[in-house]
């Protein structure tokens, strides 16, 4: 099956939240979605947003989210890959591959590294990614909401 792969733009929005929710479900985090169709409209018309989107046969399997930003330590620019997600039906045939190949087009002429979070538990992830001969570094990953330091603010 061919796979064809494009940058999404405003009027993806919808499909790329429908997505993402998918994805949150399928990771037990669906009640954190909090974000919109306008916000995503309003993400994909940002340069800085690179959402790119699988099609197999003209039906939607996939898609890759990252951001560029500066990357500090090497004086220039990343690309931080946000979520990789490819539809129950299309995974196992190189639909993620695709994607992640995708990506790193864009990334080449401006020689981006490409940095990503994996969950430990997510073995398949592991595997997949060092297929594509990535360096895998086991790191925690942080976060620290409004309400947790919040209270740190107000003593």
């Amino acid at each position: 099956m061919p796979t064809e792969i494009r940058r999404a733009g405003a009027a993806d929005a919808e499909t790329v939240l429908t997505m993402l929710g998918e994805l949150a479900a399928y990771q037990g985090q669906r009640a954190y979605v909090t974000a919109t169709v306008a916000h995503w409209q309003d993400f994909l018309s940002r340069d800085d947003v690179i959402v790119l989107i699988a099609s197999v046969d003209g039906e939607v399997a996939g898609y890759v989210s990252s951001l560029r930003r500066p990357y500090l330590w090497v004086g220039g620019d990343q690309l931080a890959l946000d979520d990789l997600y490819v539809r129950e039906p299309f995974r196992d045939a190189g639909v993620g591959r695709e994607l992640m190949l995708g990506l790193a087009r864009l990334a080449l002429p401006d020689r981006l590294i490409i940095t990503w979070g994996l969950r430990l538990e997510n073995e398949a992830g592991y595997r997949f990614y060092a297929r594509l001969g990535a360096n895998l570094v086991t790191k925690t990953a942080a976060t620290w909401s409004p309400k947790a330091y919040e209270p740190h603010l107000t003593n």
